[in-house]
């Protein structure tokens, strides 16, 4: 460890900070697997917990815990001004929902593939895609996709509406998760062992092409935003 390391090791004290860049979070102190991505100007909480070469984190827009790379310490900026979620009617969020959606199809033309743990772009995990589009109107839901589930209203597939999250997996648990667009069609970020690998537009139906059935046959249901996530630690 060079001795500019240990020198902002000693100096991090645990608290919030800001992002002064877009960052890897991992799931472990091996930083091996990306859990989730923190973009400039997110804040996240710094324990006191140092473990290998990382340092346990918990990102204060939504609670998500991981592992931030002790080499990235320097994209750190302590807070003069602390986390605060903002709150939306039910009737704001609806009004800001076409950009919600915009921001996944102008997401589909740039080249892209499927990366998990993927939430800054250009390259989405599922929910990642989900989280990021609502945050670019300031809306901020869960991470992962069964959160995700839990967090929204429920609704019947019959009710779905342009904006709405569509979620799939099996009976116990949401694994996968797509934006409702209208005319029987979701888009959303999905691997290549499904036949895509990246961004594409799908139809809720086992009529459809391959990926369209292999999701089909995954639907547990569908949830509508309603609000926005409010941190539990702060």
């Amino acid at each position: 460890m060079s001795s500019h390391l240990e020198s902002k090791i000693q100096t991090l004290k645990s608290g919030e900070y800001q992002c002064l860049g877009n960052l890897n979070i991992y799931d472990s102190p091996s930083c091996q697997r990306l859990a989730t991505q923190a973009a400039t100007g997110r804040h996240l909480w710094v324990t006191s917990n140092y473990q290998d070469w990382a340092v346990e984190v918990c990102l204060c827009e939504d609670d998500y815990p991981g592992w931030l790379s002790l080499s990235d310490l320097g994209l750190l900026q302590s807070c003069t001004v602390a986390y605060k979620a903002k709150t939306f009617s039910e009737s704001e969020i609806k009004k800001r929902l076409p950009e919600v959606i915009g921001f996944t199809q102008k997401a589909m033309q740039q080249p892209n593939y499927y990366l998990w743990g993927g939430t800054v772009g250009p390259n989405y995990d599922c929910s990642g895609l989900m989280q990021a589009a609502f945050a670019s109107v300031e809306i901020r839901i869960p991470r992962d996709a069964y959160q995700q589930e839990a967090f929204t209203q429920a609704i019947s597939i019959l009710e779905l509406q342009p904006g709405d999250l569509v979620f799939f997996g099996t009976s116990q648990k949401a694994t996968h998760v797509g934006l409702y667009l209208g005319d029987g069609c979701y888009i959303h970020s999905s691997g290549k062992e499904i036949g895509r690998n990246g961004i594409g537009i799908d139809r809720l139906s086992e009529q459809g092409d391959q990926v369209s059935q292999s999701y089909y046959q995954q639907l547990r249901g569908a949830g509508r935003v309603v609000r926005s996530y409010e941190p539990q630690r702060l």
